[in-house]
């Protein structure tokens, strides 16, 4: 799985967001505003990492119980790949 091209985090006044650049801006206008664990997925999928391993990272990160991490990951790249910024 990776970031389509033409998705990228950006820091605006302290939000991290995702914004749509070049040709990706045609089909996605605005900004998805992501939490500290939103852009630690994102950029776990950004750089190449599994979902398990974006898993553990949140685990070891925040704390939580790994099926809460799983369900939250799982939830979260699912929504990606909905808008369109993941391809398989």
């Amino acid at each position: 799985m990776k970031i389509k091209d033409g998705f990228v985090v950006r820091d605006i006044m302290g939000q991290c967001v995702v914004v749509a650049t070049g040709e990706a801006s045609q089909d996605f206008s605005g900004m998805i505003k992501l939490n500290d664990t939103g852009k630690d997925i994102w950029e776990g999928v950004a750089s190449g990492k599994s979902e398990d391993e974006i898993v553990d990272f949140i685990v070891n990160e925040y704390d939580v119980e790994e099926d809460r991490a799983k369900t939250s990951v799982k939830k979260f790249i699912d929504e990606m790949k909905d808008k369109g910024f993941i391809l398989d």
